[in-house]
């Protein structure tokens, strides 16, 4: 029996502020061009990289690897307009990173209002503070800023951006989604929200020939514990492999998370003991299941394509009243600690980029938010726009902290710990995400009017 035979079977089991840039929309009739690249991210062993997500690590370095982390781009590209889609098997990203790889490109026509990076958020990817300059706090369980290995690493982020531009071809676009129940459950409340939405965009060339996939599911890479210490992409990494073998043809597959803050895994039936075969088993099946919604999309030419940044200037930083009890306690945090690191490593603004292809929008989140609340931007955004299928791009660009609503900031316990911005946090950001939605949808159909 062959391998896509399997998934089918497999398949059909598993289917029971102020605004700082603006990209115009074309003439109707323009011809939508994309380019990809990816490059293996994974750090040489010598430079003692740290794995990223568990405080009890206490910063050692990895000793293997289980899987290779990669770095995917898809540019979009329309007359002299251009967007680059950046995602990274990566736990998430220091503020400095994303301004760290667009001076690497500084003559290159990038900037922060057209390029977007997304974190699959896997704790097997290197330490986030370990690409962090503003860390000078020399506490293990924080993460030691590894200067080589910044360097490094923003060097092949700069890299594969720019590989993604020298060949563009002509491209249609279409996206699809499904519900999965049963895959993801609510870690703060049992039987709490979750959000169960598979959405798959699939851009093919204009011959039928697959180019890239893009899939976007909300649920923690963590499968693997802190005794864990080889590198790897958890889950997301084996369901983008599956994925790219089920569809053949060289075509890159891209992940993203959503709204993540409050979202684990449900592992699949007898996946086996090891933390490893469940993180494998995982990937697949939903690669299996994403598969499944890609073969039924039918791309078409000629997508809407737009997109905007929106910069929201974020509450007083504080912490939370009980975070030594939880996250403050894992990772060595004292309140000297943190009248010290929130005013040198936290920001006063950030940013939400939104980007609209075809049915599809795209709303960057700078941090984890809780699924209630990512349920509530996409549902505004559909809305706003008439696309069909929003969804929350998760870490996106930053981790400035976790987003809770508020009931769910003053219930405490280790999200609520690791929030630095106070009660109303998620309501500015929320806020601040959906006016960057609404200007998009504005000056989109502005553009059009004028075009006609």
């Amino acid at each position: 029996m062959t391998v896509k035979s399997v998934a089918t079977i497999l398949f059909g089991c598993a289917a029971f502020a102020a605004a700082f840039f603006v990209i115009e929309l074309a003439a109707p009739g323009a011809e939508l061009r994309a380019g990809r690249a990816r490059i293996d991210i994974t750090p040489p062993l010598s430079l003692k990289p740290s794995l990223g997500g568990y405080g009890d690590r206490m910063n050692q370095p990895a000793t293997g690897v289980h899987d290779r982390i990669f770095a995917k781009v898809l540019v979009l590209a329309e007359g002299n307009r251009k967007f680059a889609l950046v995602t990274v098997d990566a736990l998430g990203f220091a503020p400095p990173v994303k301004t760290a790889v667009l001076d690497r490109l500084a003559d290159k026509g990038w900037s922060s209002d057209n390029l977007m990076l997304l974190a699959s958020h896997s704790h097997t990817a290197i330490e986030m503070n370990a690409l962090n300059p503003l860390n000078t706090f020399h506490v293990p369980q924080l993460g030691l800023h590894n200067p080589p290995l910044f360097e490094v690493t923003m060097k092949l982020l700069a890299q594969v951006v720019a590989d993604a531009e020298t060949e563009l071809v002509p491209v249609a676009v279409g996206t699809s989604s499904i519900k999965l129940e049963g895959w993801n459950r609510n870690r703060r409340i049992p039987g709490g929200i979750t959000d169960p939405e598979l959405t798959v965009t699939r851009i093919d060339r204009l011959d039928g020939k697959p180019f890239a996939v893009f899939v976007n599911w909300t649920a923690h890479p963590t499968f693997m514990s802190e005794l864990d210490m080889w590198f790897s992409g958890d889950w997301p990494g084996h369901m983008q492999r599956t994925l790219e073998s089920l569809i053949g043809d060289d075509v890159q597959a891209m992940y993203a998370n959503g709204a993540e803050g409050d979202q684990s895994t449900i592992a699949r039936p007898n996946s086996g003991e090891s933390h490893w075969e469940r993180a494998e088993r995982y990937g697949r099946d939903l690669g299996i299941a994403a598969w499944g919604v890609w073969k039924g999309i039918s791309p078409a030419p000629h997508p809407a394509f737009g997109f905007w940044r929106e910069e929201i200037e974020l509450p007083k930083r504080q912490w939370h009243p009980n975070f030594k009890e939880t996250g403050g306690k894992e990772y060595g945090m004292t309140e000297d600690l943190l009248r010290e690191m929130l005013p040198k490593m936290f920001p006063t603004r950030t940013a939400s980029v939104s980007l609209r292809l075809g049915e599809l929008v795209i709303v960057g989140i700078p941090g984890e938010l809780a699924a209630k609340l990512g349920l509530e931007i996409k549902r505004q955004t559909g809305a706003i726009t008439g696309a069909k299928h929003p969804i929350i791009g998760g870490l996106a660009d930053e981790w400035i902290s976790y987003i809770l609503p508020i009931e769910q900031y003053t219930l405490g316990k280790y999200e609520a710990s690791m929030s630095f911005y106070g009660s109303t946090l998620a309501d500015v950001i929320v806020k601040g995400a959906l006016a960057g939605v609404e200007n998009l949808q504005k000056h989109m159909q502005s553009s059009k009017q004028a075009s006609q």
